[in-house]
């Protein structure tokens, strides 16, 4: 009991002393995980979540009944996980306007929890922007034509939020996307260090550094990439995973521009490997130079989207077994100019999740082209 009493002397509150145990005790459980086995637990179907010891898996339902009440969402469990925080959330965001994010990060601020946020300043004028500028907590934009297009949430320095998942209205309940949760010291380590580059050096774009700590991350057996663009050279890794496809290729593009990837998938097509995607349609409609028609005509199975709003994933799945996915557009611009994250996650268990995902939308694709 005296310890406590010395600590405080030196100039820690109570509150701080109890902030510090709990993140000495998280930074623990995120260690102990590696040695921890998968446990599936009971969760909401209308959400659509895996869940694991290290990991949750999130999908949008656009057309679920639950979704036209706003209710429901990937939203929630990322907002109920910045409510938990006891010591930082640094957050950097494309564009927010759910209530559900704002309240969480505005109490977490009222509480003593360190928030940040980085945002594309083509957003900075949404409302809610405003309502946590005004409450004191630091906002940066990113001043530049190009755009600071990633989405991901840092949680303690021990867990990662990131996918395709704008933190809008739209995304979250018109939208089709994916929302996952890492537990992982190293690969908070490697966000935040790439979340400094923006807010404490402002680094954007082709100003950035290839300074992750861990470009490579193990957890519980399951080996994570991880690149940030434009530094780490993103679509190079992409078709290296792509020619190294022995059986399958399938894929959800929003936008798909890249002529090197879809040649690398129209290659592995020419020696038998199965390649199949869906499209977001007014993305085929709207774009110069996309994929769609090449791929039709070299004879692939890919279609346009069934969403009447957007198919928004950007996820490629190889051999079943691998699972590519994050902000990243499968563009030139996504390559050379925006601020994005990809991860590279090799793991059947999370390679089946998104393997129902794409079946789901290749099917509705079916129905309604």
């Amino acid at each position: 009991m005296r310890a406590p009493a010395i600590i405080i002397r030196m100039g820690f509150s109570k509150r701080k002393l109890e902030q510090i145990l709990c993140f000495i005790l998280l930074v623990w459980m995120s260690c102990a995980c590696s040695n921890l086995g998968a446990t599936q637990t009971a969760v909401p179907t209308e959400i659509e979540t895996a869940e694991t010891g290290w990991y949750d898996i999130y999908f949008t339902r656009p057309d679920d009944k639950q979704a036209a009440s706003y209710r429901g969402g990937p939203d929630e469990p990322l907002a109920k996980a910045i409510e938990e925080a006891h010591l930082s959330v640094d957050v950097a965001a494309h564009q927010l306007n759910l209530w559900s994010l704002r309240d969480a990060l505005l109490a977490a601020a009222r509480r003593g929890v360190t928030v940040r946020m980085v945002v594309e300043s083509d957003f900075m004028d949404e409302p809610e922007i405003g309502q946590l500028k005004a409450a004191g907590i630091p906002v940066l934009g990113d001043r530049r034509e190009s755009t600071m297009h990633n989405k991901f949430v840092i949680i303690d320095r021990v867990e990662v939020w990131t996918g395709s998942l704008n933190f809008t209205v739209s995304d979250v309940y018109r939208n089709n996307n994916n929302l996952i949760r890492i537990r992982s010291a190293p690969m908070a380590a490697n966000y935040t260090a790439e979340f400094n580059e923006m807010f404490e050096q402002d680094l954007f774009g082709d100003k950035t550094l290839p300074q992750t700590p861990y470009p490579s991350v193990t957890i519980n057996n399951t080996q994570i990439e991880i690149y940030f663009s434009p530094d780490d050279g993103t679509a190079a890794e992409i078709i290296r995973h792509i020619q190294g496809a022995r059986e399958s290729i399938h894929f959800l593009a929003f936008s798909f521009t890249s002529d090197d990837i879809a040649s690398a998938m129209l290659a592995k097509a020419a020696e038998g490997v199965s390649v199949a995607g869906v499209f977001e349609s007014s993305q085929v409609g709207s774009n110069i130079g996309g994929e769609f028609v090449l791929m039709r005509e070299a004879g692939l199975d890919v279609r346009l989207d069934g969403n009447p709003r957007n198919m928004h994933h950007k996820v490629i799945i190889i051999d079943e077994g691998t699972v590519i996915t994050g902000s990243y557009n499968f563009s030139a611009n996504a390559e050379k100019r925006n601020d994005e994250n990809t991860l590279v996650i090799h793991d059947p268990a999370i390679a089946a999740q998104f393997m129902a995902e794409f079946a789901r939308i290749f099917q509705e694709a079916q129905v309604n082209q």
